[in-house]
């Protein structure tokens, strides 16, 4: 364990910023950063609870609705690995800002839509927004502090923001829906975003990027489309059918593009995505339980918001704030966690978020149309919370240490990818599970139920199984926490420096 407290104290490889106001303020930067993460991650989920709302105002069929949420997914998922290496090219600083106005120009132009169309364009450019600033705003934490106690601080704060994020997005949804519009949940991002834009230049150091290096156009070109294709295949799947030729091409040209984009990172000289990354174990294990645990905790929200609702009667407003108890949750165990994780390394973390939250996930499996709030939901989402806190902290500091300064852009923009893949899996993959059981259940028991009695029941057999798939993610979020992170790999890379790496 002492290999780790050296890893984690080491002095960072990164090269002097190039502006004057390296490490002023660091305080004001680290604020500066979480709030603009908050604001993309919250974003996923802050417009869930004001569906309703919007499908009446802009008249969305049920189907049609969904985009309301798939379009900011699809640009998002897909352009994220660019996002990241923009900011390792260009400037972090300068990309961030860029990434944090898009944003909030399209969510201020959101807000003012007057038809469907309008309001998916200005969704999906949020989603490009939110892919240039959310990889950029983790490696300017990497980037701003030094490795040790004060990276480890920081990384918690990034950690709880990510982790607390969604389920704030259904707390600010509710207030605002419930004592505005469902059109505030968009207009919200505005003034944050150009007060973010402004404070940023006079609290953060710009980063120089690589001389010589260029931007891998066809790595770009062929990740952007192929990840749009693959979430677009299973925001299809999730949607309409599995076996529909829609979804199944959509999946066929993600993996032959995706593939073609493995090919021309092998061979190129200043590639999107380095290879080399991947050699380091633990840095793929935090990877792969990043996308278990997205999986399987993400889709959580979907099914656990409607059923505070539809079961237990809860108001929109009602319903946002049940989810509070998870945003502090996260927030104080992930300022634990970034105490403890120079003690006793990434791997208790990992695996012990990961078994917590899973546990979770089982209790929530257990629920019933007689279930209520605080015998049954609450100490599930709890346990889900103390998870996620444990974990975020330790997959977001190994994404990022021993890596060289101009590539923690795009190390970080993976462990975003996966887990926006990871969810986007998991929705779809629960989604079946769930449409599966609740049918099944329906039939079944036809004769014995009827009308609203039946649909709630339907509704709840439906969703146990959902959590209980996701319980069995999470298993596998284990397994795979165990076998890869490892503390000696990260006490490895602070000593050997860049060559560690490959």
């Amino acid at each position: 364990m002492d290999g780790v407290a050296t890893t984690l104290t080491e002095p960072a490889r990164t090269a002097p910023p190039s502006d004057s106001h390296a490490h002023v303020h660091p305080n004001l930067a680290l604020a500066v950063i979480a709030v603009a993460q908050l604001m993309v991650v919250l974003d996923a989920t802050i417009v869930n609870i004001a569906l309703p709302q919007i499908q009446t105002g802009l008249h969305f069929s049920s189907a049609g609705l969904s985009w309301v949420l798939n379009a900011y997914t699809l640009t998002f998922g897909g352009l994220l690995l660019l996002g990241g290496r923009m900011g390792d090219l260009f400037g972090r600083r300068r990309v961030f800002i860029v990434g944090v106005l898009v944003f909030a120009l399209a969510s201020l132009l959101g807000g003012f839509a007057q038809d469907q169309a309008w309001l998916l364009a200005m969704r999906a450019l949020q989603g490009v927004g939110g892919a240039i600033a959310s990889p950029t705003a983790l490696a300017l934490v990497a980037t701003t502090f030094e490795e040790g106690e004060a990276r480890n601080r920081a990384l918690g704060v990034y950690a709880a923001v990510s982790g607390a994020g969604a389920a704030l997005g259904l707390i600010l949804g509710g207030v605002l829906t419930d004592l505005l519009s469902w059109r505030w949940v968009l207009f919200v991002n505005a003034p944050i975003g150009i007060a973010l834009a402004i404070a940023t230049p006079y609290v953060i150091a710009e980063t120089t990027g690589r001389k010589g290096d260029t931007l891998d156009v066809p790595g770009a070109v062929t990740s952007t489309v192929g990840m749009a294709a693959l979430v677009y295949g299973f925001i299809h799947a999730a949607t309409n059918s599995w076996g529909s030729a829609t979804t199944i091409v959509s999946f066929v040209v993600g993996a032959v593009l995706l593939t073609a984009f493995l090919v021309i990172e092998a061979r190129s000289r200043s590639p999107l995505m380095p290879l080399r990354l991947f050699r380091d174990l633990t840095r793929v294990g935090s990877y792969l339980v990043m996308l278990i645990l997205g999986a399987a905790v993400f889709a959580m929200f979907y099914f656990l918001t409607q059923f505070v609702q539809d079961i237990l009667g809860f108001s929109p407003l009602k319903a946002g704030f049940a989810f509070l108890p998870v945003s502090a949750t996260i927030v104080v165990v992930a300022q634990i966690a970034s105490r403890l994780i120079a003690k006793i390394g990434p791997q208790p973390l990992v695996v012990a978020g990961t078994l917590i939250a899973g546990y979770g996930l089982w209790w929530l499996s257990r629920l019933g149309v007689g279930s209520t709030y605080v015998a049954g939901v609450l100490p599930a989402i709890m346990l889900i919370a103390v998870g996620m806190g444990l974990l975020f902290v330790a997959v977001t500091l190994t994404a990022v240490s021993g890596v060289d300064d101009h590539e923690s852009g795009i190390a970080s923009a993976m462990l975003n990818v996966c887990q926006q893949v990871g969810g986007t899996i998991g929705l779809s993959a629960l989604v079946t599970v769930f449409a599966t059981a609740a049918s099944n259940f329906a039939s079944s028991h036809a004769t014995s139920l009827r009308g609203p009695a039946l649909q709630q029941h339907a509704f709840a057999h439906g969703a146990d199984m959902a959590f209980l798939a996701g319980a069995l993610f999470a298993l596998a979020g284990v397994i795979a926490g165990f076998l890869l992170v490892r503390n000696r790999q990260l006490a490895a890379d602070a000593t050997s420096g860049p060559a560690a790496l490959g």
